[in-house]
């Protein structure tokens, strides 16, 4: 469990919370590009996983640049990664990750030779939380206003 003091830990708690993210990678013009993936593996040990059609803007981007951002954001908590993308062929990797929610936007199943996973080693990332959750957050929200005091949440910048 994350303490106070271990900034590191507490970005790695904080992942697992996270179903989306909006992963921003840089086209052949030099243009930011963003756009919404869900995250497969829910145990973060560095590198996040996202299923992807080969043929998309995201897998020709990460190609020639794979460097990339990844922000992700519930109600109380906010983390942006730094990392570099990769495209990884693992069947087995694939059929684990399969839903039938996976399957809405991929209705060929894992056995279409288009669909393909992408690896972000993740190598930087920050946070933004607000202790005590959401209700914990409205009250801080409140004192702010109230007191004028800056309101109570937790930044740090770590390296992973």
């Amino acid at each position: 469990m994350a303490t106070e003091k271990d900034p590191r830990a507490t970005l790695i708690d904080l992942l697992p919370k996270f179903r989306f993210a909006m992963v921003t990678t840089t086209d052949e013009d030099g243009a930011l590009t963003a756009r919404p993936l869900t995250v497969q593996d829910r145990e973060f040990d560095g590198d996040l996983w996202f299923i992807v059609a080969r043929d998309s803007s995201f897998a020709a981007h990460i190609a020639q640049r794979p460097r990339v951002g990844v922000a992700l954001s519930t109600n109380d908590a906010w983390v942006s990664l730094a990392g570099r993308a990769e495209i990884v062929d693992d069947p087995a990797r694939l059929r684990e990750y399969w839903s039938p929610a996976v399957e809405a936007w991929f209705p060929d199943g894992p056995e279409d030779p288009n669909i393909t996973l992408a690896k972000i080693d993740a190598v930087s990332g920050e946070y933004w939380s607000s202790p005590g959750g959401v209700v914990a957050s409205i009250v801080s929200l409140v004192k702010s206003k109230v007191t004028g005091e800056p309101y109570e949440g937790r930044n740090e910048t770590v390296d992973l």
